[in-house]
């Protein structure tokens, strides 16, 4: 029944009735209804379209209370279950809203996204759409702003957007639904893994088995050609990479990690607009069950994403692994144009899908190829070899001391020769928990492994030198398990040493010259190297330049020149993983005790604190001897405590405490999946780890 109310002489309604105002952002027009406190606020919605009489299909509509920053999803809740008075403006506004993201290839796409889910629930939905298996990898952030340039100027130098229009969900019709489609999502989030999967893409170059219209559903993107998601392009002009900002210090790396939006909140709550351009990017570095033959726009992605954090200098690499890095590029992008020419010309392709399935078995199964024999499982492998070992001192050389070491369990002892092996040790360490850090140089025969070792009072530096690959392969392996707390019983041992191994001999140089492809022009090699190695050279002619860049990038192209389109892609972010900053997010912060301002390093597996001006490790805490963390709201200080250890507690400084505290618990839950799990994403627990109790 209508409330029409009852007029006292003094303006005011003696039946408790009172005006609410509504803005309709459809329409751009404001509306007044009469309400009590307890009406619900479906019936309100319902009151609302009845009075603008419009038709029109409200379904995907709700309201939006601007001054709390709340959207009112609960539509059985009244007026006075939320708090809403007279004072208070609503918008009756559509919860689908047009966005453009970019994309980890840097290309952008405007897509509907829902603004009244959580971060966590679009980014799936995104994905969803996208055909991105395990979304909860990604998530959405702000473009990071460079201060030498104006903010008109840095939009202008935006790469060509392209435009994907179509909604992520598809709502219901009529006003009839609105209760029931406003307050939840049709669709749910993509399962973690399942063994029943059919390949979906060719495992050699990553095209679609199947129509595209089969392997992105019914997504109205299908109309829009977003096969080119899984097609890596070339940067095709020099001036690109001169226009993006380039992070010039681990300070500059940090803020932009201040961009990372609340995943527990929604985007309308973190005051994203409409057609704001938002980030997709990889958040957490833990990649799980990546398979080409299911993820060929996963793998082109993340490809893309570690090719332009190699070109942006976001992380460090030596000029071999840079030679490396660049000719693998450039063997990319010559068979994505390639594969390109040859789908359009073959529509149709004879595939073994029994061979398929067995070929790719092994790759599902442990991530690599097992040993026929496998040997006697009661014993643990063990290492012992002569070791060069340096431990650094204020104000002294390198000076390297040979000893025989022997590497046991997670334990390396040396002793001062071979013969004195069964006596006492001169020097031993415990790994569990240390830094390993690669000092590789192939061409000056250099196989350098930094080890800091956490003890009471900070860490202990320790390099040990290798003489050859083999040797440097096997020690490393050996150390980056013992620093998990595994050994080299472990079943990743010797895909690790074979990984290690083949990163080496990628970045050799090829004693036979006249294997070399003659210099074309298609090389462009300042779109291959970051802009670092082309200073190298700045005195020197620009052509001399080309030409020396693009010599070496063909020397190194005869490593990779037998890879297929997809194996080049994986090496490409195998090698990416190998490289000593791989996966860390650094964050500003101030810790108790502490009187300047560090760095907090977040991997995987582990808090580092750092020393803010060089970097260097000061401390480590792995996530495995982590009891609990908590948050003081007020005061925005995270606590840490730990099984054996002496609690760690931090203030964050130029961001808040909230994206720190997410990436804690996001790790923490990436760590839980497993293999054998076929339900979807547990969403609540993802919430539970990582949004604190607010």
């Amino acid at each position: 029944m209508a409330l029409d109310g009852i007029r006292m002489p003094d303006g005011c309604y003696a039946d408790g009735t009172w005006e609410l105002k509504m803005h309709v952002t459809d329409l751009n027009r404001d509306v007044s209804l009469r309400v009590t406190g307890e009406i619900h606020i479906g019936g309100v919605m319902l009151k609302l379209v009845e009075k603008l009489d419009v038709k029109k299909d409200w379904s995907d509509h709700a309201l939006w209370w601007e001054k709390k920053k709340t959207w009112l999803l609960k539509t059985h809740w009244t007026l006075d279950k939320y708090g809403i008075q007279a004072d208070a403006r609503l918008l009756f506004t559509p919860q689908h809203k047009l966005l453009r993201l970019q994309l980890p290839n840097m290309k952008h796409m405007r897509v509907k996204v829902n603004f009244s889910d959580r971060v966590f629930k679009a980014v799936s939905d995104i994905c969803k759409t996208f055909n991105i298996r395990h979304p909860e990898e990604l998530s959405v952030l702000r473009k990071p702003r460079d201060p030498k340039k104006k903010k008109k100027k840095l939009e202008e130098a935006e790469e060509e957007a392209l435009e994907l229009e179509g909604p992520l969900l598809t709502p219901g019709s009529g006003t009839s639904r609105i209760m029931s489609l406003i307050s939840g999502s049709i669709y749910s989030s993509p399962g973690l893994y399942s063994k029943t999967m059919t390949p979906t893409y060719d495992s050699r170059d990553g095209s679609p088995l199947s129509p595209t219209s089969a392997w992105f559903g019914g997504s109205p993107l299908s109309e829009g050609n977003p096969s080119i998601l899984a097609v890596s392009q070339p940067i095709t002009s020099p001036d690109i990479l001169v226009k993006m900002y380039k992070p010039q210090s681990l300070l500059d790396k940090a803020k932009i990690n201040q961009g990372w939006l609340d995943s527990s909140r929604s985007l309308m709550e973190q005051d994203v607009k409409e057609n704001e351009v938002l980030l997709l990017r990889f958040k957490y570095h833990s990649f799980f069950d990546l398979n080409p033959k299911y993820d060929a726009i996963r793998v082109n992605q993340l490809y893309e994403q570690a090719k332009w954090a190699i070109l942006l200098e976001e992380i460090e690499c030596t000029e071999e692994e840079m030679m490396m890095f660049a000719a693998l590029q450039y063997h990319i992008n010559k068979l994505s144009i390639m594969s390109s020419e040859n789908h359009m010309n073959n529509s149709e392709k004879e595939i073994d899908e029994v061979d398929a399935a067995l070929s790719d078995l092994e790759i599902t199964l442990e991530g690599g190829k097992t040993s026929n024999t496998l040997g006697d499982i009661t014993s643990i492998p063990e290492l012992a070899d002569y070791v060069k070992v340096f431990k650094p001192k204020k104000l002294t050389l390198k000076g390297y001391k040979q000893y025989w070491c022997t590497f046991k369990d997670i334990t390396i002892s040396c002793y001062k020769s071979r013969e004195e092996a069964h006596g006492t040790p001169a020097h031993q360490m415990n790994l569990r928990g240390c830094e390993v850090t690669p000092d590789v140089n192939i061409s000056g025969q250099k196989f350098n492994i930094k080890l800091l070792i956490p003890v009471a009072d900070g860490m202990n530096e320790i390099w040990l030198r290798c003489d050859t690959e083999k040797q440097y392969a096997q020690w490393m392996a050996a150390c980056r398990l013992a620093s998990k707390g595994k050994t080299m019983a472990d079943s990743s041992y010797s895909l690790e040493v074979q990984n290690i191994l083949s990163f080496l001999k990628m970045q050799h140089m090829n004693p036979d010259p006249q294997i070399i492809e003659p210099i074309t022009t298609d090389i462009n090699p300042e779109c291959l190297v970051s802009p670092r190695y082309l200073k190298k050279y700045k005195n020197k002619q620009p052509g001399f330049v080309r030409d020396l860049i693009s010599g070496r990038i063909l020397e190194a192209h005869q490593n990779v020149a037998q890879m297929s389109l997809i194996e080049a892609k994986m090496r490409f972010i195998q090698a990416w993983q190998s490289l000593p900053e791989f996966g860390m997010t650094h964050f500003l912060a101030k810790f108790q005790g502490g009187k300047k301002d560090e760095l907090i390093g977040i991997t995987y597996n582990r808090l580092i604190r750092m020393d803010a001006s060089t970097g260097d490790a000061i401390k480590t805490w792995r996530f495995s001897n982590m009891k609990q963390w908590n948050v003081n709201w007020e005061i925005k200080m995270v606590t840490v405590e730990f099984a054996d250890e002496p609690s760690l507690a931090f203030i964050c400084a130029e961001v808040d405490c909230k994206v720190v505290h997410e990436f804690i618990g996001g790790y923490i839950f990436l760590s839980t999946r497993a293999k054998d799990q076929n339900e979807s994403l547990d969403e609540e627990m993802f919430y539970k780890l990582t949004s604190g109790w607010i």
